[in-house]
């Protein structure tokens, strides 16, 4: 069958990310695509901005959103993570189902939004946290579970697209 990202693509089980590697790719994005059964029974996803602390992922959203009511009624969610506008080489790609917990509370939106605007406003974290502290403001942790699936095309040989072959192996 060939060498696979050079003759091939189909067999493609090496190519998960360990650990480090979805550590990497999770401190390098800033975004993930948040996915949901919608209240019509639809899968349905929104991109979000996130910040990973105490074991979880969080997002925030405000009351009466889609993604919002979808949670309230079905809280199994998936979260991907790509590495499409960041600096890393490749093409990754880690996918993670899990349950997502709707807070509404005060002292847990306090929590949240010093880590989320210190990593996604570090010039003006203050201002990001006086726009984000919004009346009908809530925040979304992920916690995930079994079952992830990830990528990184890095493990291949040449780009993973047919790219050239090593000297050695070209005729």
């Amino acid at each position: 069958m060939g060498e696979t990202g050079i003759d091939n693509i189909e067999d493609l089980r090496g190519l998960g990310m360990g650990k480090d590697d979805r550590s990497e790719l999770i401190g390098a994005q800033t975004e993930c695509t948040f996915v949901f059964t919608n209240e019509d029974g639809w899968a349905s996803g929104v991109v979000m901005s996130y910040v990973e602390f105490d074991g979880s992922f969080w997002v925030t959203a405000v009351e009466g959103r889609g993604h919002v009511r979808g949670v309230e009624k079905d809280p199994r969610v998936s979260m991907v993570i790509s590495n499409a506008g960041t600096s890393l080489a490749g093409r990754r790609m880690l996918s993670m189902r899990g349950t997502a917990i709707i807070h509404r509370d005060p002292a847990t939106k306090a929590r949240f939004l010093g880590p989320f605007a210190a990593r996604h406003q570090p010039d003006d974290p203050e201002s990001f946290i006086r726009l984000l502290d919004s009346p009908n403001r809530v925040v979304i942790q992920f916690h995930p579970a079994a079952g992830t699936v990830s990528h990184n095309s890095t493990k291949l040989p040449g780009n993973g697209r047919g790219g050239a072959l090593p000297q050695a192996k070209q005729k």
